[in-house]
């Protein structure tokens, strides 16, 4: 997956997305990761009390998304309009779950965009991360944000290194991505468009768009029907 694969613009449709404006004023996805938080606060106040209702520290929740009694939040966040958060999800700030999204019991997100219908079902981590248009993450995938050796993470496209700066980048996935039960997506890696990922796969680097991710080394391109 060469760098011009990874902008904004070629994984995402900003069109399923209420951060459209924070993905346009940055090339690359982990650039806007510092930025989440301020893109909350800054959206929060501009949204319709008739259709959010605001609760505790900047949190705001469309009156149309189903919230589970035991989920546990703390702000800020923005829940847009038919979002579902299940029994035990913890969100715990600067996390935007789109439009008709689902956050699964026993989930935890942090500093994290969910784009419109995407789904995160059952046990899942997601730190640092965006989940792209209709992704999904099998049960028990999670996210790893952060090296063992506690470096800065580096985006290792085929072109060249990418110096990220932070020492916390989870995964990046890019729309209809669909990875596989019990998967490790390990720090800075970006996944293209429409790609799989088989079940209990450890993911390390880019996987190319319209692909199937088998293993390491063994990445086959999806076949295309006419």
């Amino acid at each position: 997956m060469r760098q011009e694969e990874m902008k904004n613009t070629e994984l995402f449709d900003l069109t399923q997305t209420i951060a459209a404006r924070l993905f346009q004023m940055y090339t690359y996805p982990w650039e806007v990761l510092p930025y989440i938080k301020k893109c909350i606060l800054s959206i929060g106040k501009h949204l319709p009390e008739e259709e959010y209702e605001k609760l505790g520290e900047n949190i705001w929740i469309h009156k149309s998304a189903t919230i589970a009694r035991t989920v546990l939040m703390t702000g800020p966040a923005i829940i847009c309009a038919g979002a579902d958060i299940r029994h035990s999800a913890f969100l715990r700030g600067n996390t935007i779950i789109g439009e008709g999204a689902v956050v699964g019991n026993s989930c935890e997100l942090k500093n994290a965009i969910l784009f419109n219908k995407v789904q995160t079902p059952h046990y899942n981590y997601v730190g640092d991360s965006i989940l792209g248009y209709k992704s999904h993450m099998g049960a028990g995938a999670v996210t790893s944000n952060v090296k063992s050796d506690k470096t800065l993470v580096k985006i290792h496209a085929l072109d060249g290194d990418i110096e990220t700066g932070l020492k916390k980048v989870g995964a990046i996935l890019g729309d209809g991505v669909e990875v596989g039960c019990g998967s490790v997506l390990n720090p800075g890696t970006v996944i293209g468009k429409n790609s799989n990922i088989y079940p209990l796969s450890s993911v390390r680097g880019c996987v190319a768009p319209s692909s199937i991710y088998k293993k390491q080394g063994e990445v086959a391109a999806k076949e295309t029907r006419e």
